[in-house]
């Protein structure tokens, strides 16, 4: 194959890696396999528009994408978009995409499994037409992304940290709002501390990524208002891999989720794929079985 690998610099474990190494190492594996590969290394803020350049291109037929879970988020959407097969370098914190493609998280070994992998399908999800492979959540989630980054911290170590500090204070501070949703023909009003729409259902883990990605389907996830007790109770249950057996979450299984929140607040955010965004009064969520092409492991 002809492919084209970004890497971004900036991102989780590559800021702490010698990129010139790295990218020798990259092409000695894959001319190895046989493989045309050119490598980029750029800034974060350099990525969008190198990916839409590679994935525009109709003389290769592959891309990697390189860096944290926002990075690999990105080139999937720009790589759905295009109909352009993306292969991931796991390079974040959480590596939840490549945990769902059963991808070493080690950076230098994933080389290898790459270079002798294949193309296959996957599903990918959007939220009014922005593409997600993990999940887009309101509430506790969203609440307690806007607690970390109001902290600061340079490392993966930090990062943690911070994240553990913002669960604390969304614990004793939990949100609570009103949704209404329809779901395959299902329209219901709740009150609620949390929901989350993930790319197919969480698996058993406390990370609460999918174990499979073809699946066709949207876990749909509520939580009822919560007081502090409460959101430790489900911080527990999570931490246990028991998300989804938690009796205080409600689940369904559908292929499109439409929200709207009635009654308008100042400031509303959701966090889609860890990323704290700003959101209107309606959301439409959908899944795209088998659309996003993806280089996985033989």
């Amino acid at each position: 194959m002809k492919i084209k690998a970004i890497f971004n610099r900036d991102g989780g474990t590559f800021r702490t890696t010698d990129m010139e190494a790295f990218s020798r190492k990259a092409e000695e594996v894959f001319r190895a396999r046989g493989h045309e590969i050119e490598i980029a290394v750029v800034s974060g803020s350099e990525m969008g528009d190198t990916l839409e350049k590679a994935a525009r291109r109709d003389d290769l037929d592959a891309m990697i994408a390189g860096g944290g879970d926002g990075t690999i988020s990105g080139a999937a959407g720009v790589a759905w978009k295009n109909g352009m097969p993306l292969g991931v370098v796991p390079a974040g914190t959480m590596n939840l995409f490549a945990r769902s493609l059963k991808l070493p998280l080690d950076i230098w070994r994933v080389l290898d499994v790459l270079a002798d992998g294949r193309i296959t399908d996957a599903d990918i999800g959007s939220a009014d037409g922005r593409a997600f492979v993990h999940q887009f959540s309101m509430g506790l989630h969203a609440r307690m992304v806007r607690y970390r980054e109001s902290y600061s911290f340079a490392s993966r170590l930090g990062k943690i940290r911070a994240s553990a500090r913002a669960a604390v204070g969304v614990i004793f501070n939990p949100p609570e709002f009103v949704i209404e949703f329809d779901v395959d023909g299902i329209h219901e009003r709740r009150e609620v501390s949390a929901i989350s729409v993930s790319n197919n259902h969480f698996g058993p883990n406390a990370l609460m990524y999918a174990d499979d990605l073809t699946g066709g389907h949207l876990g749909f996830y509520t939580a009822p208002p919560l007081k502090p007790a409460g959101v430790a109770k489900l911080v527990f249950d999570i931490l246990r891999g028991k998300f989804r057996e938690s009796p205080l979450i409600t689940e369904m299984s559908v292929s499109a989720v439409d929200l709207h929140f009635p009654v308008e607040r100042h400031k509303t955010n959701c966090v889609i794929d860890g990323e704290l965004l700003p959101i209107g009064r309606d959301v439409a969520l959908r899944i795209h079985p088998g659309e996003l092409k993806v280089l996985v492991g033989q």
